[in-house]
């Protein structure tokens, strides 16, 4: 490309700075970049509408596979309960990328540490007595819309669940991070082999823990049901100790032993596909059956004074079922007993009245210190998520296959750089272009179309964005 108009339009091009107030007001920290609490410098009426806006700042330069998949995703997507990608932001100059997003000022990691909080100072906390079944309600519409289209979340945990605060949308909630989202319509592999560990492991189902190669939207209602116990108890209900091990091995004999010591140990009759699961020799080594004969979900339920004869108890039974082709789905928890009777569920989960909970508080680089030495570990949320991650499992991050180096004529190394224009199809826009700058290749299985093949990180001047794509061969 022509160096004079590259430089005019990196000029001409808006630039985040300009456009919003964001300076010292940083309220979440994440393994895939900063983000800030933002309003539009304009003060014009035509301009500004009052909105406060969360900018997530993209860590180091380019852009990282989740965050191409999370913005892929979200400019197709729109529903009330999923996050709202705004506007992406690049700056040529420094090669950073921006994303402006609707802001939301709770979540419920903080909420359920509030109330927890609360509950062990013997504090009462005044909300309407249909909160949890609001929250629930919100959660399983997004999640259907996004099942509806074929997108798994795969790292559903209470602090990728916002809770819009004061303003149009109150009490709302919003579906974020949709960095491990994917597309499950069509896969040309078992998607388990793209991704062998999916999910925050206190919210992993069991069937992925015990290395099921083709998992479905079933991991997503587990996670719900997990959300939900975790709502009516104030705790985690498959909480473990023992910190997620960065492996590609699905397999977590803790956590395991965690869901067994509230569920119970499977039975075939109940689960008839166990057998078939890659790790249950494994399993079956290292569990003893006869030590989980008294562990059912109605006495830890119990122990939390939630009845087991109640409609929100059989709803979560449903949504815990161990077998994922019994578990329930999106579309027949909407419909349960539970969100018919008194109270109803309600758009705005707080009902009018005043939200207790704190408002988010800005971060400073100590914070950031502490949360790189391990002190502090902060979510990173696709819209406004800030919460710091005291008794959170740490994040995931995304598995990349290293370069391969092969004879044949049409492949290349991954230090190789391609210095012409090249036919590709963009799978953002769904057309042909021509890239008119160097294109950077590695392989890697695509986390767009999970196709395995060669992938591009491409600087297009004709978009104005950084997108992944796939060559046409």
């Amino acid at each position: 490309m022509d160096y004079e108009y590259k430089l005019k339009t990196a000029q001409e091009r808006a630039k985040v700075e300009d456009l919003f107030e964001f300076e010292g007001c940083k309220v979440g920290r994440g393994t895939y970049g900063h983000v800030y609490k933002a309003k539009r410098k304009d003060k014009s009426v035509v301009n500004n509408d009052g909105r406060e806006y969360a900018l997530k700042q993209i860590e180091g330069t380019g852009i990282s596979m989740s965050a191409c998949r999370e913005i892929a995703l979200l400019r197709e997507l729109r529903h009330p309960n999923v996050i709202s990608l705004q506007k992406v932001f690049l700056s040529h100059l420094d090669r950073k990328v921006w994303l402006l997003f609707d802001y939301a000022e709770h979540d419920l990691w903080h909420i359920i540490k509030f109330h927890r909080s609360a509950k062990a100072n013997k504090k009462p906390v005044d909300v309407p007595r249909n909160m949890v079944k609001s929250l629930l309600f919100q959660i399983l519409d997004g999640i259907h819309y996004l099942h509806a289209n074929w997108v798994l979340h795969r790292d559903l945990k209470p602090a990728n669940i916002l809770v819009m605060g004061e303003g149009l949308e109150r009490g709302r909630v919003k579906i974020a991070d949709m960095g491990f989202a994917r597309l499950f319509n069509s896969p040309l592999k078992p998607l388990a082999d793209l991704d062998p560990v999916v999910v925050t492991f206190w919210y992993r189902a069991p069937e992925l823990l015990l290395g099921a190669r083709h998992y479905t939207k079933a991991i997503d209602i587990w996670a719900i049901g997990c959300i939900f116990a975790e709502l009516l108890t104030y705790e985690p209900i498959f909480h473990c100790r023992q910190e997620d091990i960065k492996t590609s091995n699905p397999y977590h004999h803790d956590q395991l032993d965690r869901i067994f010591n509230v569920m119970g140990f499977p039975l075939e009759k109940d689960w008839e596909d166990i057998r078939k699961m890659p790790e249950h020799q494994t399993l079956m080594k290292d569990f003893k059956r006869s030590i989980y004969v008294n562990c059912t979900l109605v006495k830890y339920m119990e122990k939390h004074k939630v009845k087991p004869d109640s409609k929100q108890f059989h709803l979560l039974q449903k949504l815990l079922t161990m077998d994922p082709t019994k578990r329930i789905t999106s579309e027949q928890a909407m419909k349960d007993p539970y969100f018919l009777e008194d109270p109803l569920p309600s758009q705005d989960v707080f009902e009018g009245k005043v939200i207790p909970y704190p408002r988010r508080e800005f971060l400073t680089d100590d914070d950031d210190d502490k949360a790189d030495t391990g002190a502090s570990k902060v979510g990173d949320k696709g819209g406004a998520d800030q919460s710091s991650g005291h008794n959170q499992p740490p994040a995931k991050r995304v598995r990349v296959m290293p370069p391969v180096t092969t004879t044949g004529s049409s492949m290349v190394t991954s230090d190789f750089q391609v210095l012409y224009s090249i036919p590709v199809q963009c799978l953002s826009v769904g057309m042909t272009m021509a890239v008119c700058m160097p294109v950077s290749i590695l392989y890697a299985d695509c986390q767009l179309c999970c196709n395995s093949i060669l992938l591009h990180y491409i600087d297009c001047c004709t978009f104005e964005c950084q997108i992944l794509c796939c060559i046409i061969k």
